[in-house]
């Protein structure tokens, strides 16, 4: 989409080949708003607009852009000038986009590069994706043990222009290079000239190991409010830092994969007015296609209460009812452990702690949703309660002589074990089509009752304390057990190495769906057929 303010002008200057104002663009504005400016325009308009623009100005605004059009731009630029540009770069941002061109590519633009710069590429490619080393950039200041706050000072002068951040001053053995402390670019400002800094520093600072999950950079930061965080190696020598800035790039990269798993969506990656439509088909349709599969067990669930239902109509219209409520309570409980897995608040040996928390909540949000659900079974009419199907056409019912038939009202009451094409099962009332009569014949032991088409017959109404009762045993159960499913399934799949945002809202309410009607179906054989 054009940029409504710096469009039109980047257009016209690019019209009129004004190489001044071209310049003037790259120098005043920040370079995230050039970049968002310039990713309107085709990559040959775009380079040389950019070609105005000093390397390490040119570096800064390149950072910017979204990592697909930086490996378009590299891989279609001329390899010298690409060359110095990365020279330029973010030490892990040129490693973030070297990762993704292809090797021929990236191989000839490392054989350009500068030695000193090629030898930090190739060691910090070496460090695994995921990983904290993967993250770190070597781009940092420190200072010899030895100085004093003034000396300190001076020497920040010169390494600022060369460093990713100077607020941590990192103080370091010579030549082992083992990180002593660190000391905050406040503390030496504030300091005296003459005072050391090995006693302004703070000797225990938080580390992190090359090897360490990225998720744990983010923890730290957030934990203790830092800017930047030193990283050691096994000897305990600083091979760089993570900044915040990486970490927020980290967060908000696996904050939206999270969101999309708990979906029931794969990561698609880029914007989602970018992404391509055929991956995001084939991504939403694989998870679709397995969510679909799962439930129709529900299909085999309900086939196996056949019976039951085909006996009490009534008990089909409870199913969405009871069912969402064991598919909500789990996703609820999967969305809070989810998180507090990601927090680190909790870990798989927890599980015990969460077990007993989530039984004791799925029995309090059962009960209450409990109560809720005898109040509508309570309140369910004699009709619904009862069911009916109308017959189309006429029909015979057999009753033995020594029964009774209650009539009246345009309404016949046959008793249990008059026969149809099969037995009654209950009491069954067959309303009449209005001024129908029915015709009454003797066949031995049994009277015939003909009726007409247009009649309806009914069952007898099962009890209204009983229907409420199924219900709300049945969202109590279901509630119970989707609240423990939802919260202990997270903990299993991080214990076995998964990502937890597998066990997604859709993942366990399909999951409990199922089981859900094996639980409501149960309970009403129990209570209403029994």
């Amino acid at each position: 989409m054009s940029h409504p303010l710096f469009g039109p002008e980047v257009r016209q200057m690019l019209a009129d080949d004004d190489s001044a104002e071209m310049r003037t663009f790259c120098e005043t504005l920040h370079p995230a708003t050039i970049a968002e400016v310039l990713d309107e325009f085709p990559l040959d308009q775009t380079w040389r607009i950019l070609s105005h623009a000093t390397i390490r100005d040119q570096a800064n605004i390149f950072g910017y852009f979204p990592i697909e059009q930086q490996v378009e731009m590299a891989e279609g630029a001329g390899q010298p000038q690409m060359a110095r540009l990365i020279e330029q770069m973010s030490h892990d941002d040129r490693v973030d986009l070297l990762r993704r061109l292809l090797p021929r590519v990236a191989d000839g633009l490392l054989r350009l590069v500068d030695e000193a710069d090629r030898k930090d590429i190739k060691t910090m490619m070496a460090f695994k994706e995921g990983t904290v080393g993967a993250l770190m950039t070597t781009d940092y200041a420190w200072l010899p043990a030895n100085l004093r706050a003034g000396e300190a000072i001076d020497r920040l002068r010169l390494l600022a222009p060369n460093s990713e951040t100077i607020y941590y001053i990192y103080v370091l053995e010579e030549p082992s290079r083992k990180l002593l402390g660190v000391v905050s670019l406040r503390e030496l400002i504030l300091a005296s000239r003459q005072m050391p800094v090995r006693e302004l520093m703070e000797t225990e600072p938080v580390t992190l190991k090359t090897g360490d999950d990225r998720d744990r950079a983010a923890q730290e930061l957030a934990r203790y409010d830092l800017l930047a965080v030193p990283v050691v190696d096994d000897d305990h020598r600083l091979v760089g830092i993570v900044t915040h800035d990486d970490v927020m790039d980290v967060v908000v990269e696996e904050a939206t994969e999270a969101v999309h798993k708990m979906g029931g969506v794969g990561a698609i990656g880029d914007d989602y007015l970018e992404v391509n439509f055929y991956q995001l088909w084939r991504t939403r349709a694989f998870w679709m296609s397995l969510l679909f599969v799962a439930e129709l067990l529900t299909f085999y669930a309900m086939a196996a209460f056949e019976d039951e239902i085909a006996k009490l109509v009534v008990l089909t219209l409870f199913v969405p009812l009871c069912i969402s409520t064991g598919g909500n309570s789990g996703a609820q409980a999967t969305t809070l452990i989810t998180r507090a897995l990601a927090l680190g608040q909790l870990t798989p040996r927890d599980w015990l702690r969460v077990l007993r928390r989530e039984l004791l909540m799925g029995v309090f949000l059962g009960a209450t949703l409990g109560l809720i659900g005898y109040g509508r079974g309570l309140w369910t009419s004699d009709a619904v309660r009862g069911g009916g199907k109308e017959r189309h056409s006429t029909f015979v019912v057999r009753v033995p002589t020594e029964a009774t038939v209650e009539s009246g009202n345009g309404q016949l009451v046959f008793p249990a074990g008059a026969t149809e094409v099969v037995p009654f099962e209950n009491v069954s009332t067959v309303f009449l089509p209005e001024g129908a009569s029915p015709t009454i014949t003797e066949s031995g032991n049994e009277r015939l009752y003909q009726l007409p088409a247009g009649s309806e017959v009914r069952t007898h109404p099962v009890s209204r304390h009983g229907l409420g009762a199924v219900i709300g045993l049945s969202v109590l159960g279901i509630c119970l057990w989707g609240t423990v499913i939802g919260g202990t399934l997270p903990l299993l799949f991080r214990q076995l190495g998964f990502d937890p945002g597998i066990a997604s809202g859709p993942f366990v309410a399909t999951f409990v769906d199922v089981s859900g009607i094996l639980i409501y179906f149960s309970i009403a054989k129990v209570f209403l057929l029994g």
